[in-house]
Order: structure tokens, then C-alpha cells, then sequence
């Protein structure tokens, strides 16, 4: 016998939009993980952490921050030992997750590690992008258009011929990749068609035209930008 391990999405950091689902598992949970900034604080357990019961063991999972994938695989080798041995024990593990575990999650580098030896189960969380869609009142895609979504880190030349191709497109980890990707936009005559949201729900949201962006942008920033008249009219 052995417990099970929930991947628990709990969306962009407003608390109330945590689903029901969600909120029940980490209500009742006897053991969570989460993962932290290489000691630091955790976003995941800062969302849920009204509905952490007392007494609750957890688990940390201490993430460093950087290109190289080594020390982070190492963190969660380690993490996926110590969920492990508490899933052994038959005890049920909640591991909580920004956004939704499968989008741009580090649950998948858990469940990539655990799901061959133990009942692993998905409870999906409301995704960053439809969250600053809905923040930025700016409809992304309508009948048959396709939506892209890049990663900020990619190269300039990358990201401007995905961007031409494109219909509607979400870049996502913005971060210290804003002045490049401000930079391409604006080759491609199209900086008044984008948005730009930083820290979506949370009380220290940002909502902007992008040529009123400021000069730096955090990790949890986004920009959304469609092309063409609107579609749903």
C-alpha cells in the first residue's frame, strides 16, 4: 500500500481562485511540498497558506535559481526522495503548484520522477495567461485562431519570426528578457497592439500599454499582443 501524490494548481496567487477541488485536498492534507528559492520563501505555500491545516509536515524543496540545470535536478531528486518515503509510509502528499502543475509547472519534473512507482493525480489551476487576459480585458483567441505562447528567453531573430507568424501571442517570463522583447515588437510595428501585466491578481498587479511598461520587469510578468481587427465582432 502507498499514498497518493496530488499535483495541486493554485492558480496566479489570488487565493480565491483556487478551485474547490483544490482547496478540500490542501484542507485535509496531513503532509504538502512545495517548492522554495533556495531557501527563501515559497509563492505556492504563501497562496494556500490559509487552508494549511496545523500540524501539517512539510516538505521543502529548496530550487535555486539558475540556467543551469544541474542544481535544480539535484533539488528535485531530492524532493522526490523525500515525497517517497512519505507515499511509502501511505500517507497522501499534496504538492502545491503556481498556476497550473502542467503549464510551465515544476510539478512535471516530480511526476516525470515519481508517476512510474506511485498514484499520481492532476488537479488542474487557472493558467497566468487566461488570468492576464481576463486582467487585461483583452480576448486572446476566437473561432478558428491559434494562440502562441513563447517563452521570454528566446532569442531576438527566434522570437520575431515566431511573432510574424503568429495570430495572437502570450510571452511568457518576461523578467530581465523586457528591453529584447520590447525591442522586437517594436521592429514588427506592433507595440500598440500589446499589453503588458506583471504580477497578475495579486494586490501589487500592473496592467499596461506596452510602450508605458517600466524599464525592468519581475519573472511573474507577461506580455499579450494580438493582430487584426477584432474577431469576435
Amino acid at each position: 500500500m502507498s499514498g497518493t501524490l496530488y499535483g495541486i494548481g493554485l492558480g496566479p496567487g489570488d487565493p480565491e481562485l483556487i478551485t474547490l477541488k483544490a482547496a478540500r485536498l490542501i484542507e485535509t492534507a496531513t503532509t504538502i511540498a512545495y517548492p522554495t528559492l533556495a531557501g527563501g520563501d515559497s509563492f505556492a505555500r504563501a497562496i494556500a497558506a490559509d487552508l494549511i491545516p496545523e500540524g501539517t509536515h512539510e516538505i521543502r524543496m529548496d530550487v535555486p535559481m539558475t540556467t543551469e540545470r544541474a542544481p535544480a535536478q539535484k533539488a528535485y531528486d531530492l524532493g522526490a526522495a523525500e515525497i517517497a518515503k512519505a507515499l511509502d509510509s501511505d500517507e497522501n502528499v499534496i504538492c502545491l503548484c503556481e498556476g497550473d502543475p502542467f503549464f510551465y509547472g515544476s510539478f512535471m519534473y516530480l511526476f516525470a520522477r515519481l508517476t512510474d512507482h506511485y498514484d499520481v493525480q492532476i488537479i488542474p489551476g487557472v493558467t497566468s495567461i487566461t488570468t492576464c487576459a481576463a486582467r487585461a480585458a483583452m480576448p486572446l483567441a476566437a473561432r478558428n485562431e491559434r494562440l502562441t505562447v513563447l517563452p521570454g528567453p528566446l532569442g531576438a531573430d527566434e522570437l520575431k519570426t515566431r511573432i510574424e507568424g503568429a495570430e495572437s501571442v502570450a510571452i511568457m517570463k518576461v523578467g530581465r528578457h523586457l528591453s529584447k522583447i520590447r525591442d522586437v515588437i517594436e521592429s514588427l510595428g506592433l507595440t500598440d497592439q500589446a499589453m503588458y501585466i506583471e504580477r497578475a491578481s495579486l494586490p501589487e498587479e500592473v496592467v499596461l500599454p506596452l510602450a508605458q511598461a517600466p524599464e525592468k520587469a519581475p519573472y511573474f510578468s507577461m506580455i499579450l499582443l494580438t493582430k487584426g481587427a477584432d474577431p469576435w465582432l
